[in-house]
């Protein structure tokens, strides 16, 4: 008998081939005697039935529960965890539209508190405690869109002293590492505007401000500094940019500015390295931005953007709409958007003041301490990128590394992340931008919810994951090279197939 025809014998009364969706569920049937749990649901057309909500929630739930866990992604700054309190505030402002200031004029001064409290972090120059003197910012999806925000504002500002000097304004370009986030690639796509990416070094993994100088001429709308790199965490040297751009604007008469993306180091800097300049306290600086959902302690999504003085914004960039009541205006790419985060920002800024932000990014900075001497002890890794930065632990096998048995390794750190899966940890790996790019590397971004105990799990689990990988031949792409060439000679005919994958495992 055929496989085919044992399956009908045994289930043939059973199947529906024309999987009719009349019944996906009632109030009478229990949750999983309905019939979902026995036929496929529609995936990339639109349903034609409804079904009750407890079938379509555990539909959701059913997918959702083969998600990697959050809190074990050590790739990602976003926010994983925040108090009941702060979960109950975002549930109770979730239909609440921001950008209708008549009606929710409560959750509008929340944002513009938020807005002057990161102005006075990032010592903007005015005081901002009364209304006409207060500083110029606005909250944002993300970092993203903040930047967005921040590079309009610089090629705006420069096109308008272009036009008025006389002067063609066609060709704007950008200064940036080419460690800079995508968000970046994406303004100057989007946009219309000259990337200038900076390579970078295998010994300093981020942009030198000894190098703005060969890239910047008149058309340069301005630099941007990644205060706290994705790659490695480090804090690029605002200050020495500044001095730079300074130097520069002196010199030939120009008047860059710089925008400090500091999607991360703007939560972290001021509360561990209170005397770092990065902010407005340097000349040169046009706007600081920062992403309240990684180190601002908030769930995605909400990010900041303040500017210096409201010289720094063209009025050109800032619309008006009276068509929720009165008069709105919009300094956004996005227009609708929810409170709720921004209600959850307030709330971690009233709940943790400054005493509660600077105690909970020492722990932080302490624990990934603790995980970069672990990893350190196991003789395995050493640590990529220096100086001040991230709560961010950056590393690299050991070059030359060999395992018990004195044999050389196969495998690299893509094939750790690979491992680490098996232990839960997402562990991302990856290799260094243009110029560094023959260095791969792996990152933990430690966040709010990873415990000391847990940095000391994730070692002791990276120490049998290496026991692991050193015990199996894995092959890394560089050696399936190497053995092409081995096994393939010119005029060889290709009687054996190595592989064609990124990584193969051959025993």
């Amino acid at each position: 008998m055929s496989s085919d025809d044992k399956m009908q014998e045994r289930f043939g009364g059973f199947l529906d081939p024309t999987n009719d969706e009349s019944a996906y569920g009632s109030a009478e049937e229990p949750l999983f005697g309905s019939r979902y749990t026995s036929h496929d649901i529609p995936r990339y057309e639109f349903p034609k039935k409804s079904m009750a909500p407890t079938v379509a929630a555990q539909l959701v739930r059913n997918m959702h529960q083969l998600d990697a866990n959050p809190r074990l992604d050590m790739a990602s700054f976003v926010t994983t965890w925040m108090d009941s309190e702060a979960e109950a505030l975002i549930a109770e402002t979730q239909a609440v539209n921001i950008v209708d200031t008549s009606q929710y004029p409560q959750c509008t001064e929340m944002e513009q508190r938020c807005i002057q409290m990161l102005a006075g972090l990032w010592h903007a120059p005015e005081s901002g405690k009364t209304e006409g003197e207060q500083r110029l910012g606005t909250s944002t999806i993300g970092s993203s869109e903040a930047c967005m925000l921040g590079g309009l504002a610089l090629k705006r500002r420069w096109t308008v002293a272009r036009k008025k000097a006389g002067k063609p304004a066609d060709k704007p370009n950008l200064i940036l590492g080419i460690n800079a986030q995508v968000c970046w690639e994406k303004f100057n796509q989007y946009f219309e505007v000259e990337g200038r990416y900076v390579p970078v070094e295998l010994d300093y993994p981020v942009m030198s401000a000894d190098r703005i100088e060969q890239y910047a001429d008149e058309n340069t709308i301005g630099v941007v500094s990644m205060f706290g790199s994705t790659y490695n965490g480090q804090f690029e040297d605002v200050k020495a940019f500044n001095d730079k751009v300074e130097e520069l604007n002196k010199k030939n008469g120009w008047d860059m500015k710089i925008h400090v993306d500091a999607a991360s180091g703007g939560f972290v800097a001021p509360f561990i390295y209170p005397d770092l300049e990065f902010d407005f306290r340097l000349k040169n600086v046009n706007s600081v931005s920062a992403s309240g959902h990684k180190y601002g302690l908030v769930y995605p999504g909400v990010g900041w953007i303040v500017w210096r003085n409201r010289a720094c914004v063209d009025e050109s960039l800032i619309f008006h709409v009276n068509y929720l009541g009165t008069d709105q205006p919009s300094l956004n790419l996005n227009f609708s958007k929810n409170a709720n985060m921004i209600v959850a920002q307030y709330y971690q800024f009233l709940r943790l003041g400054f005493e509660g932000y600077q105690k909970i990014m020492r722990n932080l900075m302490q624990v990934a301490g603790h995980l970069a001497k672990g990893l350190l002890d196991t003789g395995h890794f050493v640590l990529i990128g220096g100086d001040k930065g991230l709560p961010v632990v950056a590393f690299a096998l050991k070059t030359g590394r060999k395992n018990k048995e004195g044999d050389d390794i196969g495998y690299d750190e893509f094939d750790i992340m690979d491992r680490m899966k098996e232990y839960h940890w997402q562990l991302p790996a990856y290799n260094l931008p243009k110029n560094a790019e023959k260095q791969k590397m792996l990152r933990c971004v430690v966040r709010e919810d990873l415990s000391y105990e847990m940095a000391t799990d994730l070692v002791n689990d990276m120490k049998k994951c290496i026991e692991w990988l050193d015990h199996h031949f894995i092959y890394t792409e560089e050696k399936l090279k190497s053995l092409r060439k081995t096994f393939h000679p010119k005029g060889h005919p290709k009687h054996h197939d190595i592989g064609n994958k990124r990584h193969q495992a051959v025993c």
